[in-house]
Formats: C-alpha cells, structure tokens, sequence
C-alpha cells in the first residue's frame, strides 16, 4: 500500500513557510522534537518517542564461533524492522530502500565507530565470543527515524547486561541472573546521529525534520558525532551540492544537540537504576503513560501571545463606533414565518387568524340557522290546518299544500241554504 502523496497546496504551504522560518509544529528552525527514553522490563529493551515518532530497540546476546580473521574480537549485529504498522508505506517482509540506507548508516554509527569494546565479548579465543544482536523496530513514523534509532540503540546497548561465564578446562559455564550478577558493555562513547534538510536547494535549512518536511526536501545530511565533538559518520543524500561553510555549520549545531541528547540519555539510565534498586515501579509499566482515551484529543500549539492585551486595546481605540441600526420594514410574503432580530415574530400568526375567522363563520352560520327555523315554527303555527298530499301517479313528485285558512267566514250561509232546498223542492213538484 503507497502513501498517500501530497498536494500541490500541501507542498506550496510547506515550502513558504519554510521560507517564512515557520513550522507546522511551532518549533524554531534548530528545535528538536520532545524526546522520551523509556525502558522495558528486562534489561535492553528501551522505548524512545522522538515527537510523534516511536521505536523500540531490543539487545540480545548468544555465544558463537568468531570469525577467522578476527578470532579474539566479538560480533556487533544491527537489524532494523519497517513495519506497516509504522505507516501504510511500509510492506511486511520485503526490505525497502529506506530500511538498507538505515541500516548501513546505524553500522557506521555504532560499530565502524568502535563505540563498544568488542574484545571484551571473547569468551574464549577463536572458539566462543559474544554475539551482540540489536534489534529496532519501527513502530510510528513521523520524520526522522535514523536519529531515534540511532538515539534507541545507544540507549539500549548501555542499558544491556550480558550473562556472567565461567571457563573450567574446555567447559563453559553461563550464570543466570540468579546466580550472578549480569555484566553491562563496555562502552567508550555514545555516537548519536543528528538530520538536517535543506531545502530550495541547500537555502534553508531545519533540524529534525517530520514526516512532511521531508517529503518537500531537497536534500538531507546525517552527521554522527559524541559529545567530544567526534565525527563518526557523515552523509548526504538528495544530491545537493552543500559548501563547506554549510557543513561546518551543521557540525557545530550538532554538537550542542549530542552533548544535551547525551545527558537525557544519561539521566535516564540513573533514574531506571535508582528505580530498579529500591524496586519501584520501572519497565515496561513504566513506559506506559497514563493518558485517558479521550475523543478529539490533539496536542496544544504553541502560540506567540506577546503584548496581546496592549494590541487589542489599540485596535478597539481605532476602530470607529458602529452607526445605530434601525431594522428596516419587512412586509412578510403569505405563507412565510419570520423569525429574526428586529423582525415581528409573525410565525403561527397567520393560521391563527385563518381559525378565528374559520369560528367567527361557523358562529355567523349557525345564528342563521337558528333564525331560519324559528320563522318556519312562526310560520306554521300561524297558518294551521291539516296538511294535504296530492300524487296523480307514482312517477310524479309528491306535493304537500298547506291550505290556506280564509281570514273572514260568509255572512250569509243561512240563506244560501235555504235557496237551495226551495229549487230541490220545486223540481220534484214538476215531475
């Protein structure tokens, strides 16, 4: 799996704050990282966070045969593990570029320094020696790994102890830490590598480069040296052409850098011994820290806050009052609600009135109503009578009439009866 490479943007930002003497980090241009050396349970194990770069380097020791041109001298091995958990760029079992050049440079450090007494690893001579086997294991990239392996692998070698031996005739006999006392390296000095990357072609120059800054350099050079101002190694990659004044300068940064590294280092090893002594709490719990799994943790930038208060003081005397706002007349379109600063609060409003309107209908219909069968009663009561149906057949509509009553009788309806009998009468006479 390939990382995933930078933007234009991403590389344009780098290289101009570079040139502005910025970091992303808020370091200076000669600042290193935090560096935290922390020691495992048994001896040799040492853990070193350079920043947010982490590795661990393990010493490890066998009796062997020597070799044959050098028969009373022991033998230094360097191992250097990439792991894909360091980062995605890295592939499990398959040795890249970058793990061969860290390897040859941590051989030139350590053991092309002579840093470690190997005739003292001769057990017997040109039959056992001391094997002495370092193990570094990548275990978070961030920038800069050959200075924290370089860093852990010194730390550890120091903090080893080989077993006691016995020589009887031809026998030898290895002691457990039980029955005697493990022995620790002899040691002459601590070379440590210090990186620097250049950049727009040797202009710019930053100590300690992360992961990104390398990404946009143009050229990085490694120099090696101890605190007596000892060049061990040097070397340059990229293929920039670097002055002589240019690597003069860098050696001397690197010295201060060695000698403060130098006593970290050393101050780590004191503290781990008082704590193994009065059997505190060391090793591997020790290296654990003590944080909370929090979300959204990230570490604090820090910023320039000098004369803040003063500045601000300035720029609130300068500024001009704001003029007084007068909210202006919003006519609401039908159907919207509006909701604001200064703005009548016309949401819901309107369907309110709808309702009330609605209700006052409603009640207008209903008096109507009630009017309306109130004159019908009066109307009825005031005519009377019986009610007739009329229905010629069955296709016709049924009419219901309400006769009307006369207002005034006949006067005379006594003697149109008797008229009428005497025509009665007088007809039966003549038949």
């Amino acid at each position: 799996m390939k990382d995933t490479p930078l933007s234009n943007c991403e590389r344009d930002f780098l290289l101009k704050a570079i040139e502005e003497k910025k970091r992303l980090d808020g370091r200076q241009t000669y600042d290193y990282r935090k560096i935290k050396i922390t020691f495992g349970t048994d001896y040799g194990c040492c853990f070193v966070d350079l920043g947010k770069t982490r590795v661990m380097a393990q010493v490890s020791c066998e009796l062997v045969a020597p070799k044959e041109n050098r028969p009373n001298e022991g033998i230094m091995f360097f191992n250097i593990e990439l792991s894909p958990m360091a980062s995605p760029a890295f592939e499990q079992g398959r040795q890249s570029e970058l793990s061969v050049k860290l390897n040859r440079q941590l051989e030139r450090c350590l053991r092309n320094s002579k840093c470690i007494d190997t005739e003292s690893l001769c057990v017997v001579s040109g039959e056992k020696v001391w094997q002495i086997r370092v193990d570094v294991h990548m275990l978070n990239h961030d920038g800069n790994l050959m200075d924290a392996a370089s860093i852990a692998a010194i730390t550890a070698l120091c903090h080893f102890r080989r077993p006691d031996v016995a020589i009887q005739g031809d026998e030898v006999t290895v002691y457990s830490p039980e029955e005697r006392d493990p022995i620790p390296l002899s040691i002459y000095h601590m070379p440590i590598s210090v990186s620097f990357s250049f950049f727009q072609q040797g202009t710019y120059l930053l100590v300690d480069p992360c992961e990104r800054e390398e990404r946009v350099m143009d050229g990085l050079l490694m120099i090696a040296m101890n605190k007596h101002r000892e060049i061990c190694s040097i070397q340059s990659s990229g293929g920039i052409m670097l002055l002589k004044d240019q690597v003069m300068r860098c050696s001397k940064i690197a010295s201060v850098k060695v000698s403060e590294i130098t006593e970290l280092i050393s101050k780590a090893l004191e503290n781990d011994k008082k704590a193994r002594k009065a059997g505190g709490r060391c090793g591997f719990a020790e290296s654990i820290p003590q944080e909370r799994i929090t979300a959204l943790k990230m570490d604090e930038t820090p910023v320039e806050m000098m004369d803040v208060t003063e500045r601000a003081n300035d720029i609130i005397q300068k500024v001009e009052a704001p003029p007084q706002m007068v909210p202006s007349p919003v006519v609401p379109v039908p159907g919207v609600g509006q909701v604001g600063e200064g703005l009548q609060n016309t949401w819901g409003m309107e369907e309110e009135d709808e309702e009330e309107e609605e209700e006052e209908n409603n009640d207008s219909g209903d008096k109507q109503e009630e009017k309306v069968t109130q004159m019908g009663e009066e109307k009825d009561k005031s005519r009377g009578g019986d009610v007739v149906e009329i229905s010629d057949s069955e296709e016709e509509d049924v009419v219901i009439l309400n006769p009307e009553t006369p207002d005034k009788a006949p006067k005379n309806t006594g003697s149109s009866s008797h008229q009428r009998r005497a025509a009665t009468a007088k007809k039966r006479q003549k038949k």
